[in-house]
């Protein structure tokens, strides 16, 4: 049996796999034997620098060879170093290690419920999210989900979570009761179409909940570690969340997650209120901090920027593209007449790696893509568009 059919016979079905088994990588293309595809969507967004970096490989297989873990009942170097380094970037107090974007989300779920119950008691733990939101696949995180698309089968979901519709400031307004104890927001939300909030509505998110002492909790497993063009997207919109998430990106192509707090909620969670077997391991740190050390660069950040609007260029040009949302290089393309499914599995075939996202076709290139492999990839996609 080949990779495929051994995948198919012994993994459990809950993807909806595309026909390629990826055997090695560079840069910014993933291979097949002697077939090379480019890759605009870098692992849903997690292959930040790339396939096989080579500074991010010489760290991690450093660190394996040293260390490959320890429990939390111990230190480790790695995640010491990589601890200070994103607090240092993203202005934070502290954080907590875990393996993925819903781990996160997780723990800041757990972390405005107990901010509210040591403050004001029981009955103050409702979360507001909005709808077309996606904050995990876990039975709190789908809770907290605001797409009924994925409420159903797993009944009963948690109580404790209400939908506001995103831009509209009254709903909002009429949700923040003395029942909530936190607000939760993707600022664009990239499961849900790639569609960024508006300013005005995120405004008045945080000045409501200042007024009542209700936390803000960013969700930037997508949007973060410069994804955006700005190290954490919620620095295009002037606001810095009580909570803010991280993963994806964050560590290159390794599993890891982060729950980052400001000094609000810095010592909510105590010993034995949280925890993570595999909670910063030392080998997901080391990468981390080599995202970490290129990413947080101005430059690097100004170059993200710079290349999302180069492919905004090129594509907008053609006549079956009604729009592109997103920031950096995170961008949602709608079609006029096609099927962005269709279009993916075209572009699959004729060497592109390509995403969707509702209706739309989404693209999440390597934040390192040169512009020799953005115009081949954007050719591809200009021929399939071009019908």
């Amino acid at each position: 049996m080949n990779t495929t059919e051994k995948y198919d016979k012994y993994v459990m079905r809950s993807y909806g796999r595309l026909p390629l088994a990826i055997e090695s990588g560079s840069g910014v293309l993933a291979l097949n034997g002697d077939r090379e595809y480019v890759d605009f969507g870098s692992g849903i967004g997690t292959n930040s620098l790339g396939y096989c970096d080579k500074d991010w490989v010489d760290a991690v297989c450093a660190q394996v060879q040293a260390l490959q873990h320890t429990s939390n009942y111990y230190y480790n170097e790695a995640g010491a170093e990589f601890a200070e380094k994103l607090c240092e970037v993203t202005g934070y107090t502290n954080l907590f290690l875990g393996n993925s974007g819903a781990e996160a989300n997780e723990c800041a779920i757990k972390i405005a419920r107990k901010y509210s119950f040591d403050k004001y008691g029981k009955n103050r733990h409702n979360i507001i999210t909005l709808k077309n939101s996606f904050h995990g696949r876990t039975i709190a995180t789908l809770s907290a989900t605001g797409q009924e698309e994925f409420h159903n089968y797993f009944f009963p979901f948690l109580d404790g979570f209400a939908n506001a519709e995103p831009n509209d400031l009254v709903d909002i307004a009429g949700k923040l009761g003395s029942t909530v104890c936190a607000v939760m927001l993707e600022y664009i939300q990239g499961e849900g179409g790639v569609c960024p909030l508006d300013k005005e509505f995120v405004d008045l998110v945080y000045v409501l909940c200042a007024e009542k002492d209700i936390l803000v909790i960013a969700d930037e497993v997508q949007t973060g570690a410069g994804r955006t063009g700005k190290f954490l997207c919620g620095e295009h919109y002037g606001h810095k969340a009580d909570i803010t998430t991280m993963a994806k990106g964050l560590f290159g192509g390794l599993p890891g997650g982060v729950c980052l707090s400001g000094e609000k909620c810095a010592g909510v969670l105590t010993a034995g209120t949280h925890g993570s077997t595999f909670g910063g391991n030392p080998v997901v740190m080391s990468g981390g901090k080599v995202v970490l050390d290129k990413a947080a660069n101005p430059e690097f950040l100004a170059e993200v920027a710079a290349k999302g609007d180069y492919i905004r260029e090129k594509l907008s040009a053609l006549p079956e593209v009604v729009s592109i949302d997103g920031m950096g290089l995170m961008l949602g393309v709608t079609l006029k007449t096609m099927n962005a499914k269709d279009v993916m599995k075209a572009a699959l075939d004729k060497g592109l790696l390509t995403l969707t996202a509702k209706e739309k076709l989404r693209l999440l290139p390597p934040l390192t893509i040169d512009y020799q492999s953005i115009d081949k990839g954007s050719s591809i996609l200009t021929d399939i568009l071009k019908g």
